[in-house]
């Protein structure tokens, strides 16, 4: 694949080639980050995990992973 067949996002600061309808849940899995063990925001907007297979990734958007913060 090429910049010309896939699509280019931009993951954490740094460009990532794509294919073409690549959701965000695809996207952490390709990485190989468990559902649970990353946040998620596209174009400075959170992504909730239950919306991750839903969300189509399209050239030019900013994909953040970051640790989710837990609490109380």
């Amino acid at each position: 694949m090429n910049a010309e067949t896939g699509l280019v996002i931009r993951l954490d600061g740094a460009p990532h080639l794509l294919a073409p309808g690549t959701s965000l849940a695809a996207l952490l899995h390709a990485l190989g980050h468990a559902p649970a063990s990353v946040g998620t925001a596209v174009n400075g907007s959170f992504v909730a995990r239950a919306q991750r297979e839903e969300r189509l990734l399209q050239a030019g958007d900013e994909v953040l992973l970051f640790q989710p913060i837990v609490g109380g």
